[in-house]
């Protein structure tokens, strides 16, 4: 005998049931943040370990796989370090800088405007800070972050080892949970959700690539000093999605203006940045991306929001990739459709069926 439920009473175990996994995943953080960035890398990695395979021992061709990425991760993380000790030595003269930066602007506020310059010491103590002692801190917070989470990190890789080594058997795990005639399905889900994080993750790569380049020979041209670290951090944090490239645009345009004081500099520099960021958004990105992540913008605000108030920066980084493999999974599934209905781009799929309409009339004719 079937019982039915009433609807308020199914929505509030859904909604209770939200609540709990949001807990869940605030209070796991520490040890779900590592995995899932594991899975990532790992199905970044397939290809090129299965491409090995064919003639060294899967073990060996992980071993490989893992070897190359920390080095190139190795070395990238040493050159920021590099330019960033570099950049902290400068703090004190950028300190003066602004401190006569600041003079200049309350004495043009008198001029214009008659408003009487405060205490110039004592305002930039209680409004700006001591940028000496605030770089400090900063670096300080960094440091002491870094060796805390290195052992977070230091888990990745071997998470990464066992995903790959043992991924036949996280296959027949899952054939567990379901008969036979599903298992069909449920793989052509798996190799689609591999897919796009695939080409998600590859596409990012090249697109940090090529966007480094850009925003280091803009800013090369200008003759801004530490050109390739502020293009190369800016690129790093299109990671974020929308508001990466903000934050890596507001480093070099505050450094401008308190070395040359002049507000043209900062504003050619922001839009240099903003330029590039049309160009990665318009065409870099499409071109190289594709349609691989037919996201919504407003689902992917929305995410990333949801994702920075979960798991902070890290889930900003994850949300993109966590939401594709959910609209993967919303449209295998027949009663989560509408879900993926709602996060698909219209634009993408409007493009999408114009092609196709164009190739049918192409094969009609």
């Amino acid at each position: 005998m079937e019982i039915k439920l009433p609807s308020y009473f199914k929505y509030t175990v859904i909604l209770l049931g939200l609540f709990l996994l949001l807990h869940f995943l605030q209070t796991f953080s520490p040890v779900l943040i590592p995995i899932c960035f594991a899975g990532l890398f790992a199905l970044l990695l397939l290809p090129m370990t299965r491409g090995m395979e064919k003639r060294l021992p899967r073990a060996l061709a992980i071993v490989i796989s893992l070897v190359i990425v920390i080095l190139i991760l190795g070395l990238l993380i040493w050159f920021l370090s590099a330019q960033i000790s570099n950049f902290s030595t400068e703090l004190s003269e950028i300190n003066s800088k602004l401190s006569l930066l600041l003079a200049k602007f309350q004495t043009f506020l008198f001029e214009r405007f008659g408003i009487k310059p405060t205490n110039k010491s004592e305002f930039l103590q209680k409004a700006l800070g001591n940028v000496t002692q605030t770089g400090t801190a900063f670096l300080g917070s960094t440091i002491s972050l870094t060796t805390g989470a290195l052992t977070v990190l230091s888990l990745i890789p071997i998470y990464v080892f066992c995903m790959l080594y043992y991924r036949d058997h996280l296959r027949q795990f899952m054939f567990q949970f379901i008969t036979r005639d599903r298992r069909e399905p449920l793989m052509e889900t798996v190799d689609n959700i591999q897919r796009v994080v695939q080409g998600y993750l590859s596409g990012l790569l090249i697109v940090i690539v090529v966007v480094s380049i850009l925003n280091s020979v803009g800013l090369l041209i200008m003759g801004v000093e530490y050109a390739i670290f502020f293009g190369v951090l800016a690129s790093i944090l299109t990671v974020i999605p929308y508001i990466g490239i903000l934050i890596g645009a507001m480093l070099p345009a505050m450094f401008v203006l308190v070395n040359t004081g002049s507000a043209a500099q900062m504003l050619i520099v922001i839009g240099i940045f903003g330029f590039v960021q049309f160009l990665e958004g318009n065409f870099i990105t499409p071109y190289v991306v594709g349609s691989k992540v037919s996201i919504n913008p407003f689902a992917a605000i929305v995410a990333l929001i949801l994702g920075g108030e979960i798991w902070g920066a890290p889930g900003m980084i994850l949300s993109i990739p966590i939401i594709a493999i959910l609209k993967v999974i919303f449209d295998a599934y027949g009663p989560l459709q509408p879900f993926g209905f709602l996060l698909n781009d219209v634009q993408q799929e409007t493009k999408k069926n114009r092609l196709l309409t164009k190739l049918k009339q192409r094969k009609d004719g």
